[in-house]
C-alpha cells in the first residue's frame, strides 16, 4: 500500500511540473506571436504532454527525414531510374512509408502528387532542425533553402547522416509543436472571419511544420501518413 501511495505521489509531482511547464510554454508563445503581429487566442488550450510520452528515437528521426526528403527530391522531377538509384544507396526502401513508397515507385506520378511531395521540403526542414541541422525554425513565412536541405542529404551517407545527426531536447521540439500550433489557428482563424493572413504567413509552411511537429512529439502515436494537425495535445 506504501508502494502504491508513493508512486501516485511521484506521478502528481511530474503531472503538476507538466502542467507547470505546459503553462510557461503558452505564454512564451504567445509573447512571441504577439511580438511578431500574428492574433493570439488565451482561450486555445495548453499543449498537454501524456505520462511516459517522450522523444523518439535519432536513428528513427533521421532515417524518416532521409525518406521525407527523397520523395520531395523526386517531386522535383528527378529521373526515375536515379530515384530508385539513390533509395538503393541509402538503403532507404524499407523506410518509407506507405504513400512514400507509392509514390517513389511510380514513374509517373501526377501533378497533385508531385506538389503535394514537393511541399514536404519544409516538413524535412523541420525534421533537419531537429537533428540539429538547421540552427533554427523561423516565422513560417518563406520558403526553406532548398538546397541547404539536399546537400545535408546529398553529402553524406545513410551511416553518416545519423551518426553526425544531434538530437535537440524534447523540450524544445514541445516549444515549437506549441508554437506552431497557435501560428496555425491564427491562419484558421483569419481564414474563416476573411481577413488577410496574419504577417503574410505562408499555409504550406506551416501545415508541413506543424505536421512534422506532431509527427516528432507522437501526437496520439499516428504513423507518418496518419499525423493529424488538429490540436497541439499528445
Amino acid at each position: 500500500m506504501h508502494l502504491i501511495l508513493r508512486k501516485a505521489k511521484q506521478q502528481q509531482r511530474q503531472s503538476d511540473a507538466q502542467n507547470t511547464a505546459a503553462i510557461q510554454r503558452k505564454e512564451r508563445s504567445e509573447r512571441i506571436l504577439s511580438s511578431e503581429g500574428v492574433p493570439v487566442n488565451p482561450d486555445l488550450p495548453l499543449l498537454e504532454v501524456r505520462h511516459g510520452a517522450g522523444p523518439r528515437d535519432k536513428e528513427e528521426v533521421a532515417l524518416r527525414t532521409l525518406c521525407v526528403l527523397m520523395t520531395a527530391i523526386k517531386a522535383e522531377r528527378m529521373d526515375q531510374t536515379m530515384v530508385l538509384r539513390v533509395v538503393r544507396q541509402y538503403g532507404l526502401a524499407a523506410y518509407f512509408s506507405r504513400e512514400e513508397k507509392d509514390f517513389i515507385r511510380d514513374p509517373q506520378p501526377s501533378e497533385k502528387q508531385r506538389s503535394r511531395f514537393l511541399w514536404r521540403y519544409e516538413a524535412a526542414w523541420t525534421l533537419l532542425w531537429s537533428l540539429g541541422y538547421v540552427k533554427i525554425l523561423s516565422i513560417p513565412r518563406d520558403a526553406c533553402d532548398v538546397a541547404f536541405a539536399v546537400s545535408c542529404m546529398r553529402d553524406r551517407n545513410a551511416q553518416a547522416f545519423i551518426a553526425n545527426a544531434k538530437q535537440r531536447p524534447f523540450d524544445q521540439v514541445l516549444d515549437q509543436a506549441d508554437l506552431i500550433y497557435r501560428y496555425h489557428w491564427s491562419l484558421v482563424d483569419a481564414t474563416l472571419a476573411k481577413r488577410a493572413t496574419p504577417v503574410d504567413l505562408n499555409a504550406g509552411i506551416v501545415y508541413e511544420r506543424h505536421y512534422a511537429l506532431n509527427w516528432l512529439k507522437r501526437h496520439h502515436d499516428q504513423d507518418w501518413d496518419s499525423v493529424t494537425t488538429d490540436s497541439g495535445g499528445l
